[in-house]
């Protein structure tokens, strides 16, 4: 939501940082003010000179204490207007202490997870909304480390990493295609490559991709690997707390996919 929202850009903006390198830089700050190519290397799936270009001088114009600030705001003042009067409720109160339960948890795990170990080494906030928002930021980027380690180890590079995701159907080829940054050439060299391996198909008349039973496999498998290394977040509430989180913020998660406008 934090990368989406028409408040990021505006944020962003105000303090001299336009286009993608608003979203580069805001999710790269809690590690510091890092090389582009450690965020090259932390976040995989982008065409490395997009990050570059993004990154250039963007800690001169702002420190990451000032974009990390902007970024908290954007996030508690987005889901204020998203959520309206949800804020306030026991519902999330309660999912935000599960949630900090279950991030807590992976933040005794952090090795080999240095964009997760940034964000684990941030304050925590006081308020319940933030906290959750939080929380969640942290989960996520655990999971993420480990999903670059199982890509990795299953010989899939960055531009073949967000074909097979263009495969599933789950997003709008256009959508990965225009914010991953990968050239037409470059794009249609990993759509041959994942070919040959048998791992996805494409429709000859209209061009769509889709995976073959092969690629669905090797896809469980990344993921159900990506679910093992970071189950040990979820330890600490059980499946009884991981069920009753699941109910308490698929509400909140309905309506702020249905505010993004991409589920039309």
């Amino acid at each position: 939501m934090v990368y989406f929202a028409p408040e990021a850009s505006e944020s962003y903006a105000r303090l001299g940082l336009v286009g993608q390198s608003g979203y580069f830089a805001s999710r790269a700050a809690p590690m510091g003010a890092v090389s582009a190519g450690t965020v090259v290397a932390t976040f995989y799936n982008f065409r490395p000179s997009l990050v570059h270009d993004a990154m250039a001088g963007v800690w001169e114009v702002a420190t990451p204490d000032a974009v990390l600030e902007a970024r908290v705001a954007v996030a508690g003042s987005a889901l204020r207007r998203i959520l309206g009067s949800d804020v306030d409720s026991p519902d999330l109160a309660e999912a935000a202490e599960l949630a900090r339960r279950a991030a807590l948890g992976a933040c005794e795990h952090p090795e080999g997870r240095p964009l997760f170990a940034g964000h684990a080494g941030l304050m925590w906030p006081e308020d319940p909304l933030e906290v959750l928002w939080h929380a969640q930021t942290l989960l996520r980027e655990f999971r993420g480390d480990g999903h670059i380690v199982q890509l990795v180890a299953h010989g899939l590079d960055g531009p073949e990493a967000v074909v097979m995701h263009e495969a599933t159907g789950e997003l709008p080829p256009a959508f990965l295609r225009a914010t991953r940054g990968w050239t037409d050439d470059e794009w249609e060299g990993a759509t041959e490559r994942l070919a040959s391996r048998g791992l996805i198909r494409s429709d000859p008349a209209t061009g769509v991709v889709s995976l073959t039973e092969g690629g669905a496999s090797l896809r469980q498998t990344i993921e159900d690997a990506t679910d093992r290394l970071s189950v040990v977040a979820y330890e600490s509430i059980g499946e009884d707390g991981c069920d009753r989180l699941r109910h308490l913020v698929r509400p909140f998660s309905r309506t702020v996919f249905a505010a993004s406008g991409m589920g039309g």
